[in-house]
């Protein structure tokens, strides 16, 4: 898998809403008391914050 910051903001962008998708599911699965592993939110939180810069920081050098 190659890293973040080599992916092109296409791949950035399908990448950020599957980690939305599965920050949703955690946080239902928290809510239902099905999730054992609460640490989980917080890597995927980490992750999506991650990608964000990383998006924000290429639309600020293209402008």
């Amino acid at each position: 898998m190659k890293k973040i910051n080599q992916k092109d903001t296409l791949e950035l962008h399908k990448l950020l809403i599957g980690l939305l998708k599965e920050k949703l599911n955690l946080r239902l699965q928290l809510s239902s008391g099905k999730l054992k592993k609460v640490h989980l939110i917080k890597c995927v939180k980490r992750n999506i914050a991650r990608i964000k810069t990383i998006i924000t920081y290429r639309k600020n050098i293209i402008k």
